[in-house]
């Protein structure tokens, strides 16, 4: 677990950027949006991609304000979507095992729960973390 208030790293983000034309790293900060448009454009042809090399710190605080540091790992689970999601590896973590299980069988739903997840990853990890603090 990273120290308190750091939910998610910049190098994280930074490793992530290597491959931020397609958006990995705005999805990593919690921004499907424009991780989204960074996907269908190639980080708006690029120059998006350049921009965010120096706008990562800033989208690293943003995340670490917003989401619950706790139990689950943000890097490990999004390692784990980004080289094995169609597996459902991150799913199991989480200890969704039914759909874990799912994702196994279908590669993911057919690519559309890969989607779904990086959308939302952040916000399940949170879920997940949260419930963690409660009891």
């Amino acid at each position: 677990m990273q120290p308190t208030g750091h939910s998610h790293s910049v190098l994280m983000g930074y490793l992530l950027w290597i491959f931020g034309f397609l958006g990995a790293h705005r999805f990593y900060y919690g921004k499907p949006i424009t991780g989204t448009i960074w996907f269908l454009t190639a980080g708006l042809l690029l120059i998006g991609w350049l921009v965010d090399l120096f706008l990562i710190p800033g989208m690293d605080r943003q995340a670490d304000r917003r989401y619950v540091e706790g139990p689950k790992d943000y890097d490990l689970a999004w390692i784990l979507l980004t080289f094995l999601g169609l597996f459902g590896v991150h799913r199991f973590y989480l200890g969704k095992w039914l759909t874990g299980l799912i994702w196994l069988l279908t590669g993911g739903l057919f690519l559309l729960g890969y989607v779904y997840d990086y959308w939302t990853l952040n916000d399940q990890i949170d879920e997940s973390n949260g419930r963690a603090m409660t009891s």
